[in-house]
């Protein structure tokens, strides 16, 4: 879809906005420049679009794509004869930092999304930072994924959570945007489409990319920190971090101690050795709340027409998804839908041995045939009491509440890295797993009772809130949904206190942030996160 139609010259630069265009699915460039005519009578001339989306609400009427506009027009337009439309907001400021020399390099540990657009951020003012990752560059841990999927081939230090890319490389590549910073949202979405990512996430309302074209885009952007004089180096773990009367003087990696007064840790909410250290070593950490629970799959053609009635099938369509929550009640607790991946696949996660957690990916296309969501439960502190009344320090209980379920998981499946899986009907009556169909996107299952692998709150909350929430998809068939379990890493368990200048509150010099900082999370959020820790140092530097 154009990005600009119409521009010619004209000898005014006055802005404006039109919103809510409605047009047909099947449309040209040429319809919609015809219909922003038609919109000033006449008086358009650059056209940008901003924004597009499905307006599918009316099971009367066809969905539409509804656009939101930037057109330039004469300096006499009057905004209130045109419905819909304003003057256009002041054009976002330019996206600049200081060039700095800071007399020692930085640290960047972790290539996920926080660390990787701190890593740039560094990089282009001149801070040349080393990077480095315990897991893989992106090709070699894809093969290692892949024997993990294929034969339950686990290697700890790269797998579908360590790696480049971080645990987002295999997902459906989601950038859910609710931040409202926009000149940094802007600079991200503009490296990734620099990166190799399609132009479309600029103008998307529900813009994703795809593990497929994540493995071209994220090596992409490592050679685009090397070009600036920044080093990536894999295979290569940060053991310890070095304080000197509450700062940060130096790291060990790999048995080698770097001198260094700046650390951006962008670990993510998998890195469990790195709490414990962080904690033995006496930075700031609390235990954070999170949510578990299981990974539906639904036919995907079933969701399409929940979503789409009658339409379901029209080309012009994306791939439909939804989004669905329950209130807590006297009985149970809130539940909510979580990462649904339309068209996707469920997958196997791991990064320690005998245990199995899983996640939702789709490629670009998101055209695999199923559909697939995680609805979880909330859980904090009071839940993680029998950990701490083993000894298990306070802030790290959370992490042994996950490893709890995820150990009785990988023994449901039977102890090969397999996921346990039920069908639904059958784990809401409460009754004994018995098969499972040949038709399904994780082939590497097992048939198991799930409530053995979740605390009974957790399954008491989900048989009661399951088809209640799903209910309200009408043409969604309960006898052909799978729930996977269980969904344990839906964000960080623990959170590394900072300050306003995103700080440890006890380690001047170290820089949590991204999801395993615990105040950020997900693609989008995690990437603005590192991107303004990395501006803080540089604008320290450049004082």
């Amino acid at each position: 879809m154009l990005a600009n139609i119409g521009k010619i010259g004209y000898h005014t630069r006055m802005k404006i906005r039109l919103n809510q265009l409605r047009m047909k699915l099947d449309h040209t460039d040429a319809d919609l420049q015809d219909a922003v005519q038609k919109a000033l009578t006449g008086r358009a001339r650059g056209v940008e679009v901003l924004r597009r989306s499905v307006d599918a609400r009316s099971a009367a009427f066809p969905p539409a794509w509804i656009y939101q506009l930037e057109i330039e027009v004469g300096d006499d337009f009057d905004c209130s004869m045109v419905k819909n439309s304003a003057p256009a907001p002041d054009a976002l400021e330019a996206y600049s930092l200081a060039t700095i020399a800071p007399q020692k390099r930085p640290i960047v540990v972790g290539a996920g999304p926080a660390g990787l657009i701190a890593a740039l951020t560094l990089a282009e003012a001149g801070a040349k930072p080393l990077v480095i990752e315990r897991g893989d560059s992106t090709d070699e841990r894809s093969r290692k994924v892949a024997k993990f999927w294929n034969a339950g081939a686990l290697d700890t230090e790269s797998n579908t959570l360590y790696g480049e890319g971080g645990a987002g490389l295999f997902s459906d590549g989601k950038l859910t945007a609710r931040s409202k910073d926009r000149k940094r949202l802007r600079r991200f979405f503009e490296v990734l489409v620099e990166c190799g990512a399609p132009a479309e996430i600029l103008t998307a309302s529900d813009p994703h990319v795809g593990t497929d074209v994540l493995r071209k885009v994220i090596p992409a952007l490592r050679t685009r920190i090397e070009s600036l004089g920044g080093e990536v180096r894999f295979n290569t773990r940060m053991e310890c971090v070095i304080l000197e009367d509450g700062k940060l003087v130096g790291v060990q990696i790999n048995g080698e101690e770097i001198d260094t007064d700046a650390c951006f840790l962008a670990v993510g909410h998998s890195a469990r050795d790195v709490y414990t250290m962080l904690h033995d070593c006496g930075v700031a950490l609390e235990a954070k709340p999170f949510a578990v629970g299981v990974r539906a799959e639904i036919p995907q053609d079933q969701i399409a027409r929940s979503q789409y009635g009658r339409w379901w099938d029209h080309p012009g369509l994306p791939a439909a998804s939804f989004r669905l929550t329950r209130r807590e009640e006297k009985s149970t607790r809130a539940c909510y839908s979580f990462c649904m991946c339309p068209g996707g696949e469920v997958i196997a996660c791991s990064n320690s041995e005998g245990e199995i957690t899983t996640n939702g990916m789709s490629y670009h296309a998101r055209n695999s045939g199923w559909g697939n969501a995680a609805f979880l439960v909330p859980v904090g502190e009071k839940d993680f009491v029998r950990y701490t009344a083993q000894g298990v320090p306070a802030e790290l209980a959370g992490i042994e509440f996950q490893r709890d379920m995820e150990q009785r998981a990988f023994k449901a499946a039977g102890e090969n890295y397999a996921l346990p899986v039920q069908r639904m009907p059958e784990f809401l009556a409460g009754m004994d797993a018995t098969d499972l169909p040949r038709e399904r996107s994780c082939t590497r299952a097992a048939a198991a009772n799930l409530r053995d692998v979740l605390p009974k709150f957790v399954v008491g909350t989900l048989q009661a809130t399951l088809s209640k929430m799903l209910r309200g998809m009408r043409g969604v068939d309960f006898d052909s949904i799978l729930l996977y379990g269980a969904e344990t890493r839906s964000s960080a368990p623990v959170r590394i206190l900072r300050d306003e200048t995103q700080q440890s509150t006890t380690a001047a010099g170290l820089f949590p942030c991204g999801e395993g900082s615990g105040y950020a999370g997900g693609i989008v959020s995690s990437a603005i996160d590192g991107m303004k820790a990395a501006e803080f140092f540089v604008e320290t530097q450049a004082e």
